[in-house]
């Protein structure tokens, strides 16, 4: 007998409790169960249970073998459930969470469009005001901005999001528009408090320069619609995505402000948790979400 098959055979012994149990299970006797526990002591060279035909007591070399086989049992199981679930039809319930802006923007209409096409698939959206512990709320796929800290996750890039910074006409009007990244200490600017990063510093580069600019404004906010909305109302010069802003750019009533300067990228990520591969429903939405930014994410390369 190989080692896999022994290893499932004693974790079935145990499990049953007895010879006899575990011999009436297969349709065997409990001699041919007996001898062929003694067939894997001998290759062992260990005693693993203390036994007679009506119960069982698993010595600590058995509780070794037993702990440590279970464990590769399962990652055995995980393992082949990976190659083959491209072969798995996507069923079941599967919760994905996202921002508020972003979700509704973009990740409610995408889908209309998966649940058409997967119609097993019971599928919860939660929007959250930022990214949370994907694990702990029992959440299958998160989308996330930007670098993925957590090393547990694993992480596929469905689209490119560029940032910008923009501001209406009337402020430019107004207040003049910023010939180099240190004008902008002279300007209203609208800071968004989304994350725990240093969200009154604005960090541009050209080519090998880069600069940090320290921002001021009278307007704050934690919401990414509400810096648009006064964006747009001409209270100052915002730094927001290009998914949110592009097309307000292309209408006209935001312009760009230092567009040959670049800021830190925050791409999109489809995220879950490594045993999360493992499942149909996770694997096909992030291959949907990976096809459907290719047609529908304009904004990425504007």
């Amino acid at each position: 007998m190989d080692a896999i098959s022994d290893l499932q055979f004693f974790v079935h012994l145990v499990k049953q409790g007895s010879l006899s149990a575990l011999a009436r299970e297969l349709g065997v006797t409990p001699p041919a169960i007996s001898t062929r526990l003694a067939q894997m002591e001998k290759r062992l060279g260990v005693r693993l249970l203390n036994r007679t035909t009506r119960r069982i007591s698993v010595t600590h070399e058995g509780e070794v073998y037993l702990a440590r086989g279970a464990q590769l049992l399962t990652e055995l199981e995980e393992l082949e459930q990976t190659v083959s679930s491209s072969r798995g039809v996507p069923k079941g319930l599967l919760r994905v969470n996202a921002t508020f802006g972003f979700g509704r923007r973009h990740i409610a209409p995408a889908i209309v469009e998966f649940a058409r096409r997967y119609p097993a698939v019971e599928l919860q959206l939660e929007l959250t005001d930022r990214s949370i512990n994907l694990t702990d709320k029992a959440f299958d796929i998160g989308i996330w901005f930007g670098t993925v800290p957590d090393s547990r996750m694993v992480a596929r890039k469905i689209a490119t999001n560029l940032r910008c910074l923009c501001a209406s006409p009337d402020y430019l009007a107004r207040a003049g528009t910023p010939a180099v990244p240190r004008d902008l200490q002279a300007h209203q600017c609208i800071v968004l408090r989304e994350s725990d990063a240093a969200y009154s510093t604005w960090n541009l580069s050209k080519g090998n320069k880069h600069e940090s600019v320290k921002i001021r404004g009278g307007l704050s906010t934690n919401d990414g619609e509400t810096g648009v909305l006064w964006a747009l109302a001409g209270f100052g010069i915002l730094m927001r995505s290009g998914w949110d802003v592009q097309s307000h750019i292309g209408s006209g009533r935001l312009v760009p402000v230092l567009p040959e300067w670049s800021l830190p990228v925050a791409d999109i990520f489809a995220v879950y948790p490594e045993r999360a591969n493992l499942s149909a429903k996770v694997s096909v939405f992030i291959d949907f979400l990976v096809e459907w930014f290719k047609h529908h994410a304009h904004w990425s390369n504007a």
